[in-house]
């Protein structure tokens, strides 16, 4: 290591994973998905894929997944998930082939640490052209097992669910 180089990492300290960074890797693995969703502009869909999550460093997890929509491919998505200690919120970022839009979480823990509510924007079903509140909501269900819950926040303030998949891990 040069002086510069020693220099910097004395003045930078490496972040250390937490609790909530350890909850996250319960997610790390290989997994295939399958759920329906109810889209205001498709009507009902069926999904299905596989979804490879790994750690970066133990600090983030970051997936890589492929969609198939009533049985015809869809596209690919890339999702990164962290927390943030100094925002005492968990954070980061989801994006798909199939639009231009990159959402950008920020979300709780519940009190049991089964259920992560991530909040976004996106663009609104009724008018893409404004964005609207949504969540995406990860459960955990058991060590081979969790959802991805999508929902949006209607005019009259209620969450409203479009969309959920069921995750389950490959055998290894």
């Amino acid at each position: 290591m040069t002086q510069t180089q020693e220099a910097q990492s004395q003045e930078m300290p490496q972040p250390q994973p937490q609790k909530e960074h350890a909850w996250l890797h319960q997610l790390v693995g290989d997994w295939v998905s399958e759920g329906s969703a109810e889209m205001p502009e498709h009507g009902g869909m069926t999904m299905g894929g596989t979804e490879t999550v790994r750690s970066l460093g133990g600090i983030w997890v970051v997936s890589e997944g492929e969609m198939r929509v009533n049985g015809e491919p869809c596209g690919n998505s890339r999702m990164s998930l962290g927390y943030d200690p100094a925002k005492g919120k968990f954070v980061g970022t989801w994006l798909g082939s199939m639009m231009t839009h990159l959402w950008v979480y920020e979300g709780t823990l519940d009190a049991d640490e089964r259920v992560l509510t991530l909040d976004c924007e996106g663009p609104s079903f009724t008018d893409p052209s404004t964005l609207a509140p949504y969540q995406d909501v990860i459960t955990i269900i058991g060590a081979d097992h969790w959802t991805l819950t999508a929902r949006t926040r209607g005019e009259d303030g209620a969450w409203t669910t479009f969309m959920t998949t069921h995750y389950r891990r490959t055998a290894a």
